[in-house]
């Protein structure tokens, strides 16, 4: 498997507050997390760094061999333990209160990938026939839209659009969603911030990653894009692609 990340200040704010980590823990398994931090003096900045230091001190320990179920269990349990971490620092600093982040936590393997996720970064699955969005945003305007209130493309406008519903290290006790997904060989995960999944299109995004550009070409032109379209938040992107002839030649 191949992988490639960037992350960006974007064009607006002072502190860049998103986070991203790939581990790669053998040939065929890798461990990916993009954390967006939130909270005002830099407390998003301690949050995510703290919660991608924690799941990938947990998962670094996950088992070659272990099955999908375990594979699932070990996700659900490091990204409890990192919001249990984010939430007791906060407690003890006044400065810190109400920190937390998003984040969305892939370990991918040549035949399924296992998805956790809380908040609204996202993880798309892209293969040669199209684009499929994995995370359901923990967000105010989904949760609207998912009730009929309003529609997707109000949705992308609304003025409570950066509301979440979930977040980690807010609460004492986190709800993570964890799924597992198959993927076959030459599909591309894409794992991000909402700098770049709020700015440019699925359509958008699915063009750039099957384009003929190597990875670290497409991560480039994604954040790019991102920035082109106003940049006004921090854009993160992980890439992760299934090549199992890439994997086979670094042998």
């Amino acid at each position: 498997m191949k992988t490639a990340e960037r992350s960006d200040i974007g064009r607006v704010r002072t502190v860049n507050e998103d986070r991203a980590l790939v581990l790669r823990r053998a040939e065929d398994m890798i461990v990916a997390v993009v954390a967006d931090g939130m909270g005002g003096h830099q407390a998003g900045d301690v949050a995510s760094k703290m919660a991608i230091e924690k799941i990938g001190e947990e998962l670094s320990r996950l088992p070659l061999d272990a099955s999908l179920e375990q594979r699932k269990e070990a996700v659900r349990l490091a990204v409890e333990a990192a919001n249990q971490d984010v939430f007791q620092h906060a407690s003890q600093r006044e400065q810190l209160h109400g920190m937390g982040t998003t984040v969305v936590v892939a370990v991918a393997t040549p035949d399924r990938l296992v998805i956790g996720h809380i908040g609204d970064s996202r993880a798309y699955l892209t293969g040669t026939d199209g684009i499929r969005q994995l995370t359901e945003d923990h967000s105010l305007v989904n949760e609207l839209v998912r009730s009929g209130q309003i529609s997707r493309e109000e949705a992308s406008h609304h003025p409570r659009r950066n509301v979440l519903l979930r977040a980690l290290g807010t609460e004492a006790h986190s709800l993570v969603d964890v799924e597992d997904h198959e993927w076959t060989e030459d599909d591309i995960l894409l794992m991000c911030s909402d700098g770049l999944s709020g700015l440019v299109e699925e359509a958008e995004l699915f063009a750039v990653i099957r384009s003929g550009a190597d990875l670290d070409g497409k991560v480039n032109e994604l954040v790019d894009r991102a920035l082109q379209a106003g940049g006004d938040d921090n854009v993160t992107v992980v890439l992760v692609e299934n090549k199992r002839e890439a994997m086979e030649e670094e042998r």
